[in-house]
């Protein structure tokens, strides 16, 4: 599960691979989590656009008022949930990060940690939509990172972008055959736990 994570001055850095920017601006968000608008890559005819979704996604059959949205889907299972079957052929997105959060339980102690890529690159997680929602997609946490957690959100390259958002591409098979980049981690304070605290000091490693 993945459900905080830090993105930095997402219109600069994806300058190069979107051909607008709608209504995103270049914030510092180092405690991004459900609920916020957050920015996303999507695909249109004439281009990719970068533009802010909410995280959290409340499917389109859902008719209670009270429906917890989801912000995550797995891989394994997303072809067959009714919630994301549609959306993984047809409603692609792309989240720009640069990195995330998640915590490591020993009986009822939990510990946080910041992850990133080696090659400290921008991360970009494969996610899905529906109107003005999204939710990221997750998978089985690669071995340098189960004795943290055991899922972990799909990561493509920068170079798989488009592939991922080309519909006429099989989505699921894609994501579960295409390169993925290696990650590192450390250790980080406990500030990270409350959601109203959001500055650069939650990735400094303790």
């Amino acid at each position: 599960m993945c459900g905080r994570y830090v993105v930095t001055n997402p219109v600069s850095k994806t300058k190069k691979i979107v051909k607008s920017a709608i209504k995103v601006d270049d914030i510092e968000n180092y405690n991004a989590h459900p609920y916020q608008n957050l920015p996303v890559i999507k695909k249109y005819i004439n281009g990719n656009t970068l533009e802010n979704l909410k995280w959290g996604l409340i499917p389109a059959w859902s008719k209670k008022k009270d429906f917890k949205p989801l912000i995550n889907a797995r891989l394994e299972t997303i072809n067959e949930k009714i919630s994301f079957k549609k959306l993984i052929k047809l409603s692609r997105c792309v989240v720009i990060a640069d990195g995330f959060y998640e915590w490591k339980r020993e009986e009822k102690n939990k510990t946080p940690y910041y992850f990133f890529r080696k090659d400290k690159k921008n991360i970009y997680f494969a996610g899905i939509y529906e109107k003005n929602e999204f939710c990221l997609i997750t998978e089985q946490a690669s071995e340098n990172i189960t004795q943290i957690h055991h899922r972990q959100p799909v990561i493509i390259n920068e170079k798989d972008i488009n592939r991922y958002l080309n519909i006429e591409l099989e989505g699921s098979s894609f994501l579960k055959e295409c390169d993925k980049p290696r990650l590192d981690y450390y250790e980080i304070s406990k500030d990270v736990n409350k959601p109203n605290n959001n500055n650069i000091s939650l990735i400094q490693k303790i």
